[in-house]
């Protein structure tokens, strides 16, 4: 059955309301328009991101049910404990944002397409040179084995993708990206959308309109300080 989607101006806050979004697929809100900075800090900050293959359009997306973790409430397995200290990792912030969103790109095992594009890879690029995008890095022997990426626009962190080269390594960086949450008065990590991987580390899933709440009500203030690159000592192991 053919499906009616709306298509984005070149207007940068144009974007249907998000309980317009379409429930088969869940979501699916509206296509087109550009990946530009400001249409992308736009669209975060009404509940909504994109999410699309090489050969379709810009799609853009508001679940109906939204993976979340509220900083600090991460379960931590003894077994990851231990492969922690096993493995040698340490962990910085912001100290190869390129390497890491380039790594996400990376085609899976289990599949050889990625999501991130070369579009995608410079749009989130411009988003960390304007202070927006931030990354978590684990270290191993000074190679980089593991991270994550993500938007912060003040009270949450909307995560976008992760990556490991060594068991466990993007775990570690989840980790280490709650903790440095916790310092700074985050208030909760958007994970978008639900996977066994996220939940078994904590996140739940509220509603859209939970989440929307929750948006609207954030303390919006992004102090630069908080990100600029840095290590990061896990006080869990």
């Amino acid at each position: 059955m053919p499906i009616y989607l709306p298509t984005l101006n070149h207007d940068l806050t144009d974007f249907p309301a998000v309980h317009n979004a379409l429930t088969d697929p869940d979501g699916l809100l509206a296509m087109g328009g550009d990946l530009s900075p400001q249409r992308l800090i736009n669209a975060y900050q009404r509940g909504i991101f994109p999410w699309f293959e090489e050969d379709q359009p810009i799609l853009w997306w508001s679940p109906s049910q939204r993976m979340v973790l509220n900083p600090g409430a991460m379960h931590i397995s003894r077994s990851l404990r231990k492969s922690f200290r096993r493995q040698n990792f340490t962990l910085s912030v912001n100290r190869a944002f390129a390497e890491v969103i380039e790594s996400c790109a990376e085609p899976r095992d289990y599949s050889d397409e990625t999501w991130i594009t070369d579009t995608m890879q410079d749009a989130y690029l411009q988003l960390h040179d304007m202070g927006f995008a931030h990354s978590i890095e684990v270290w191993q022997d000074g190679l980089l084995v593991g991270g994550l990426y993500g938007l912060y626009i003040g009270d949450i962190f909307c995560g976008e993708s992760m990556f490991h080269t060594t068991t466990d390594a993007s775990k570690i960086a989840f980790i280490g990206l709650q903790q440095h949450l916790v310092s700074i008065g985050c208030k909760l990590i958007d994970c978008q959308l639900h996977n066994e991987h996220l939940a078994s580390l904590g996140a739940t899933e509220i509603s859209r309109e939970a989440f929307i709440t929750k948006l609207n009500n954030r303390n919006a203030t992004i102090k630069p300080q908080q990100w600029q690159p840095q290590a990061l000592v896990l006080d869990y192991f």
